[in-house]
Parts: structure tokens; C-alpha cells; sequence
């Protein structure tokens, strides 16, 4: 916590219809309890001496209706589709937009935000030039740029979804047979992803590898972090989808 030294923006923390504004802020007119059968969502962030966050997750309140699983997996698999991208460098985030935006089309669905942006070192929390949105930036992605991955799905009126981890861009070894240099995403951002909202029909053996993959590092960093019923938490919410 000694190199804590602010919030990086004003938290939105979200339910239910409020969480469908996708830049909602908080007022005495306009807050509300949490429901049961409801959506939370909150995206937070913070400066700290040695970079800058920005982490948003939705989590269920109750029990979600078989729409919410549905919504909710598929931001999840255009999540995944971007994490796992592997791209030849010289390649612009405008041109790896529709990964993230596909599972949601296959549904006609769609997000009326950009799916990344670019995150200064204990710096501005939204930083150019790089990002990854339809009406992407035309600057290529380079080594050590680090960029929000963030999909999302909001109803009106009802609820609102977002899975949002800070990348890194990386440059790949060459592959036999390969001939172009290639780079990829790591993902910094380590905290559980909800899995009680994730429809497993909807999820295929690659996606649910990353997921279980992603939540074993989770596991492993932060575990020794915490004792007692937190840390029957942390391992409940980082288990394994497969098993």
C-alpha cells in the first residue's frame, strides 16, 4: 500500500438499470440497494508509483435469469478472443475490434463503447495513442503498450455487463513455417471472474482453458495475501471450470 497514492477515477459502481448506463455516477437521486436476481458492476482503479489500474467486473446477486448467463458468457468469450489474439506487427487496435464484438453479433448484440484504451505508467488512466475500437487509432500496436480490454452488453433499464483487464502487448518467438513477426497480449490484471454467471454449452474447450489457466495465476499471486474465510473465497471463485 506504499505506493498507493489515489484513485485513477471516480469508481462506478452499478445495479440492476443503473448498471446499463455504462458511465453511470452515483447521486442521491439516482442510488439504489442491491436486489436479489440482480447485476453489480463496478470499475475501479487506482495510481499507484508503479502503474495505473483500471478493473472492472460484474458479479451476480442471487440468481441470474438464463438471459443474463447468456449476455454475460458471451462478453466473456469476446474477452478471451482478445486476450488470446496473436497478430503481425504493424496490426492496429481498429483491427482487432470485431474479436471482442463477435460473439455478440452471432446473438445481434452489440456494445456502443470502444473495447480498449491505452493506460499511461502512473499517468492518465485513458491514453493515446494507442486503442481498440471500431473507430480504432491508426497507430500500430508496439512491445510494452498496455491497453484495457473491456467488452461489454447493457440492456435499458435492466442491467449491464462489462469484464475489463488491463494487456500489455508482447512480441512472440517465430514459429516453424512462420514469416512475419508477431505480437500478442499478456494480461496483467489479476481478479477472479464471476463463474456462476458463465453459461459452459456457450464456452469451448480453448475458452474454458484460458479461464481456468487465468484463474490459477490468480490463485497462485494473490492466496498468500489472505487467510481464513477470505481465503476460502479466493479459492472458491478461482476453481476450475472443467473439474
Amino acid at each position: 500500500m506504499l505506493r498507493f497514492r489515489d484513485s485513477s477515477f471516480e469508481t462506478i459502481s452499478a445495479s440492476g438499470p443503473n448498471g446499463a448506463l455504462c458511465h453511470y455516477r452515483v447521486s442521491p437521486e439516482n442510488d439504489r440497494r442491491l436486489g436479489m436476481g440482480e447485476l453489480y458492476l463496478v470499475d475501479s482503479g487506482a495510481q499507484y508509483l508503479d502503474g495505473t489500474t483500471d478493473v472492472t467486473r460484474t458479479i451476480a446477486i442471487g440468481e441470474p435469469s438464463a438471459e443474463m448467463r447468456d449476455r454475460y458468457t458471451r462478453v466473456l468469450k469476446g474477452h478471451i478472443a482478445l486476450a488470446l489474439a496473436r497478430f503481425p506487427k504493424g496490426t492496429n487496435g481498429g483491427q482487432l475490434d470485431s474479436l471482442a464484438r463477435y460473439p455478440l453479433w452471432q446473438a445481434g448484440l452489440d456494445y456502443d463503447h470502444g473495447t480498449g484504451h491505452g493506460v499511461g505508467s502512473y499517468l492518465s488512466v485513458h491514453e493515446g495513442p494507442q486503442r481498440i475500437a471500431k473507430a480504432g487509432s491508426t497507430v500500430a500496436l508496439l512491445p510494452g503498450m498496455i491497453l484495457s480490454n473491456e467488452p461489454g452488453y447493457y440492456k435499458a433499464g435492466e442491467y449491464g455487463i462489462r469484464i475489463e483487464n488491463l494487456v500489455t502487448v508482447v512480441e512472440q518467438d517465430l514459429q516453424p513455417g512462420e514469416d512475419r513477426a508477431m505480437l500478442a497480449f499478456e494480461t496483467l490484471t489479476l481478479a477472479p471472474i464471476d463463474t456462476s454467471l458463465v453459461e459452459r454449452s456457450l464456452m469451448t474447450n480453448i475458452e474454458v482453458a484460458w479461464l481456468d489457466a487465468y484463474h490459477l495465476r490468480v490463485r497462485e499471486a494473490l492466496l498468500g495475501q489472505f487467510e481464513g474465510e477470505d481465503a476460502a473465497w479466493l479459492q472458491k471463485a478461482t476453481q476450475s471450470l472443467a473439474s
